[in-house]
């Protein structure tokens, strides 16, 4: 398996940087970032654990809120793959991978509907709720890609279908990561 590009390493720590990750076969070091383009969430920093209600601890856990910054000019459409990186294998796990969102500054709101989705590691075309082991820390890498075409795939695509139709197009990219330990949350007071 092939190592993570370089350019990528220093956004994410040793145990997020699996080779497979969508980003690393579509961005580069000219559209990471370029221009500004960021990604943020208001419910996790970077590298901070994410909140039980966004995981499989809790019955009516949701998605959670992320924000972005204009993506660079002449970008049309913007897609967010969410993957973990733990995953064993050549392709991480994918859980979100959501399209049709405007090529402008933007965010989806905790447990929003996005105007399209395609199909998580389990088949279903909603967040894949993080669901790690007791005690293991499993890595979520939340990726946003800009594009200078509209995507023209119908709901339901798969990952693969997705990485096809935007490869070459990538106009701008930024990731964000979050890890989680499976059952630990309640047990810190």
């Amino acid at each position: 398996m092939p190592d993570l590009p370089e350019w990528l390493a220093p956004k994410l720590p040793p145990a997020a940087r699996h080779p497979g990750l969508a980003i690393a076969s579509l961005g580069d070091a000219k559209t990471l970032g370029r221009g500004g383009f960021a990604l943020t969430s208001p419910a996790f920093d970077s590298g901070e654990a994410l909140d039980p209600c966004f995981t499989a601890e809790e019955e009516d856990a949701v998605a959670p809120p992320l924000e972005w910054s204009a993506p660079p000019p002449g970008s049309q459409e913007l897609i967010i793959i969410v993957e973990d990186a733990s995953s064993a294998g050549d392709t991480p796990a994918c859980h979100w991978l959501v399209w049709g969102l405007p090529g402008q500054k933007g965010k989806l709101l905790e447990g929003e509907v996005p105007p399209r989705a395609g199909k998580n590691a389990l088949g279903n075309s909603e967040w894949l709720l993080p669901a790690p082991p007791e005690g293991e820390t499993r890595h979520y890498v939340f990726q946003i890609f800009a594009t200078e075409l509209p995507l023209t795939l119908m709901p339901g695509a798969s990952r693969d279908d997705v990485l096809g139709a935007i490869k070459g197009f990538v106009t701008g990219c930024a990731v964000i990561h979050a890890p989680y330990t499976g059952g630990s949350a309640d047990d810190e007071a």
